[in-house]
């Protein structure tokens, strides 16, 4: 493979490093800020079989059990799209470092196809849920300027990291769109709504604490099963 252009070079190496620093630099920034308030504490003693810790625990990996969720038990296409749209974002951070770094990794016959597939996936995924955000008029009701700019950006993002692939690189144009439009969603991502998993641990924690000490949480299995029989 020829070696990247002075522009390529920046753009796959100081200019991530920078980008990735600032996003660190502002996220430590916040999780400080959330660390200054200190949890509420139940004042009732724990509500018969009461588990804080469990409840917690539960709590942290429901995103991971859709079936204990009643949104994605009624709704199961919508959290394939979820997970599909996910695991293309990850790959795409990850591919962002194994080009430069690692690109023999991306020669391995079949992960640069398996990488492609994924984001166009993904990309198919996003575009599916912007168009429901502009057409369900409840999800309009609850949608910022941000949110629908969020989506649009990750979609192009994930178009641009299947065309980004080495194996269908033939000019390094379509690389540099992915690495300057990666470093502009690092530094992007910190004060936009797609930083709300950052919230995500603080937020499922207590939740399940306090719902686990009050004895409510996690639902017992055969309650769960008469909810939905």
């Amino acid at each position: 493979m020829h070696e990247p252009s002075p522009l390529l070079a920046f753009a796959q190496d100081k200019l991530q490093i920078a980008a990735l620093l600032f996003m660190a630099v502002v996220y430590v920034l916040k999780v400080r800020w959330i660390l200054r308030f200190p949890a509420g504490r139940d004042r009732q003693a724990p509500t018969g079989s009461g588990d804080a810790g469990r409840g917690a625990k539960f709590s942290l990996l429901a995103i991971a059990l859709p079936w204990t969720m009643g949104s994605t038990r009624e709704y199961p296409f919508r959290y394939a799209q979820f997970v599909v749209f996910h695991l293309g974002v990850a790959c795409s951070i990850l591919m962002s470092f194994l080009i430069p770094y690692a690109a023999g990794l991306m020669g391995i016959p079949g992960v640069t196809p398996a990488f492609q597939a994924l984001f166009v996936l993904a990309a198919l995924a996003g575009l599916v849920r912007f168009v429901r955000r502009v057409s369900d008029p409840y999800m309009r009701a609850i949608s910022s300027p941000d949110d629908y700019f969020s989506m649009a950006l990750l979609v192009a993002w994930l178009g641009s990291s299947a065309l980004a692939a080495p194996a269908v690189s033939g000019t390094e144009l379509p690389r540099l769109v992915y690495f300057f439009l990666t470093a502009f969603f690092l530094i992007y991502v910190p004060f936009s709504k797609i930083s709300h998993y950052i919230y995500y641990p603080f937020s499922r924690w207590y939740l399940g604490r306090t719902l686990g000490h009050r004895g409510v949480y996690p639902i017992a299995r055969d309650h769960v099963h008469r909810a939905i029989s």
